[in-house]
């Protein structure tokens, strides 16, 4: 075989030397790369770090919002048997008042009829007994029926006491 040209050399020399120029470039290139990636992940790594943070605070302050529901829920609950209790003894104190507050009821009713009643026996007293020789008035054992209440025998009418108007109230 015989010895290559110089031209062919330098042909090669040149190829070699882009060949070189061209892998330095792609080695600079994937070095780039690769420093990009790994600022990348550190960065997604961070990012992860401060969501699972995040995740774990959000997961913290869920639980003491819940235990503070509970909390409420229990003193809700508390106070709804609480005004459940007081509900019911009113409810008894209600049906204990109900008799009273219609006697009351009736009591009113009968005022105005009681009052007259006292008024008319008032009238009475003032007018006080009949006079005994009042020729108008016949005196009540004389002719028409007596003012007493009696069976008709003459020794009930003994101890019969005479009417007196008055009032006790």
């Amino acid at each position: 075989m015989s010895a290559p040209q110089p031209l062919q050399i330098r042909e090669a020399n040149a190829h070699l030397a882009a060949v070189h120029r061209r892998a330095a470039e792609l080695e600079a290139r994937l070095d780039a790369a690769e420093r990009t990636v790994s600022a990348q992940a550190e960065r997604l790594a961070r990012h992860d770090q401060q969501l699972r943070a995040a995740l774990e605070e959000l997961g913290r302050a869920k639980d003491c919002e819940i235990a503070a529901l509970q909390e409420q829920l229990l003193t809700s609950e508390a106070t709804v048997h609480s005004l459940q209790a007081a509900l019911r003894q009113r409810n008894e104190l209600i049906g204990q008042l109900q008799p009273r507050a219609e006697l009351l009821q009736d009591i009113c009713r009968w005022r105005p009829p009681v009052a007259g009643l006292l008024a008319a026996l008032a009238e009475a007293e003032r007018l006080g007994p009949l006079p005994t020789g009042d020729p108008g008035h016949p005196p009540p054992s004389g002719p028409g029926p007596g003012l007493a209440n009696s069976t008709g025998d003459e020794e009930d009418r003994n101890h019969l006491q005479p009417a007196v108007f008055g009032t006790t109230v």
